[in-house]
């Protein structure tokens, strides 16, 4: 089942969090905030409101009279970027492999060791084993966890349908395309930034894998693209 795109317009405030998170640098000038709320319809006074509660929540900060993001969302954009940018890397073929030696901890702490290595990248092959392919430049953030055991390892099996296994390569790239095409039909300013929003959440569940475990139809390399085609359109209006 495809995908399904609410094209409402985000709330002022998901506006500004969504330029800033694909922006590099990560800040915005009250000058392009302004401009912002106007290519996108919304009112200043909205825009003044949505700005106070975000730096009141930490989800952004004021450097230099510039908005710029909190910490919670400069950690979301790193892992946003790597979904975007670290995807075409060489493999070896040997796998990351972190397994659970801890008992006893307690349900939100096994909630955030799940969250922990889902952010990673890897998938869970059993109860308390988590692996991926090791073909990112990224650390392995999670290899200093004292609650965790990590190895390199080569399954004996077939790679392609351990992957497969794994995570519902299928159903990502059914979904990727079907976002492919509503971005490009979708023209008006506020539902084409609803739609790129749902591309970078999507990107951000790509699993990364090496192309030689990916179907031949895989839609990444077309959704970073159109991404990034995006942003050029958003810069080339001095909004970002």
């Amino acid at each position: 089942m495809a995908v399904a795109v609410d094209l409402k317009p985000l709330p002022a405030r998901s506006v500004v969090l969504s330029l800033l998170l694909g922006s590099h640098p990560d800040r915005m000038s009250p000058a392009q905030v302004t401009r912002a709320g106007e290519h996108f319809g919304i009112p200043a006074s909205t825009l003044r409101v949505a700005l106070t509660r975000a730096v009141a929540a930490g989800d952004l900060r004021r450097q230099d009279r510039d908005y710029v993001l909190g910490a919670r969302l400069v950690a979301r954009q790193r892992r946003q970027d790597e979904g975007v940018e670290d995807a075409e890397t060489a493999w070896d073929g040997t796998w990351e492999m972190a397994v659970v030696v801890v008992s006893g901890r307690s349900g939100s702490e096994r909630a955030a060791l799940r969250e922990k290595l889902t952010g990673a990248r890897l998938a869970e092959l059993r109860e308390g084993v988590w692996t991926r392919p090791a073909n990112l430049r990224r650390a392995a953030a999670y290899a200093g966890d004292p609650v965790l055991a990590s190895f390199r390892a080569r399954p004996d099996g077939d790679p392609v349908r351990l992957a497969r296994e794994l995570w519902n390569l299928r159903g990502w790239a059914a979904d990727g395309r079907a976002l492919l095409r509503r971005l490009a039909r979708t023209k008006a300013p506020a539902p084409r930034l609803a739609v790129a929003a749902h591309v970078v959440r999507h990107l951000t569940a790509d699993p990364l894998l090496p192309r030689e475990l990916l179907p031949a139809d895989w839609p990444g390399g077309e959704l970073r693209t159109a991404y990034a085609d995006y942003q050029t359109e958003l810069r080339s209006l001095a909004i970002v």
